[in-house]
């Protein structure tokens, strides 16, 4: 077994990480693999999502996955909200009996500092500059709004989204005596949504997640 993290935001949700340490016939003892999923890398990396999903909630109907048009997994009888997210050689998953939720992991990777052209607004790109003395916290700031976002986007679930004007960080970010990152946001696709994104860092990988 090699799950990584895991912990309990409430007594409806709980979120963990999984670290990908076994071959693919370990997950598929437990998981139908239901899409064509070629590349055998991200295969497993799908396969150890969904099962994790069980170890967060043991009832969880990993038969009853269906898939959006937009790739969003949801159950169709909303027993449960989830979401997913891959990266490396680590999965991680949130999952809810009552809530809407999102989740994103993101490896502390010197290629984001190329496309964030692409997912911030000015005035978050203004806020970072003020950290560009400090080159490691500018690039886990970074990767941070990224997963922030990414978390915000599975948590709508419906595509359509500009990463820069729908999704803008409203705030401070605050860094708790716990370990965890808070990070006001507003939710700008139709009405303004406040809503609050937690993350955390663990060495080179960043955890975000969303629930409302």
């Amino acid at each position: 077994m090699a799950l990584f993290y895991q912990h309990n935001i409430n007594e409806h949700t709980k979120v963990g990480i999984w670290r990908i340490e076994e071959p693919e016939s370990f997950f598929l003892e437990k998981v139908p693999l239901k899409r064509d999923v070629s590349h055998p890398y991200k295969r497993l990396q799908h396969l150890a999502g969904r099962y994790l999903l069980p170890a967060l909630y043991e009832d969880f109907p990993l038969s009853e996955i269906l898939v959006a048009d937009t790739r969003k997994p949801f159950l169709e009888n909303e027993r449960y909200h989830f979401s997913i997210s891959h990266c490396g050689n680590f999965a991680a998953a949130i999952v809810s009996d009552t809530y809407r939720v999102g989740v994103d992991i993101e490896l502390v990777t010197p290629r984001l500092r190329h496309i964030a052209g692409k997912f911030l607004h000015p005035e978050e790109a203004l806020f970072l500059e003020d950290w560009e003395a400090l080159p490691q916290m500018h690039l886990e700031l970074t990767t941070l709004l990224w997963s922030a976002k990414e978390a915000i986007y599975k948590w709508h679930g419906e595509g359509m989204m500009d990463f820069k004007e729908h999704m803008r960080l409203s705030g401070a970010i605050k860094a708790g005596s716990n370990e965890w990152i808070t990070m006001p946001f507003e939710f700008r696709k139709g009405a303004v949504i406040p809503m609050t994104v937690t993350a955390r860092l663990f060495d080179q990988l960043g955890l975000a997640w969303v629930v409302t």
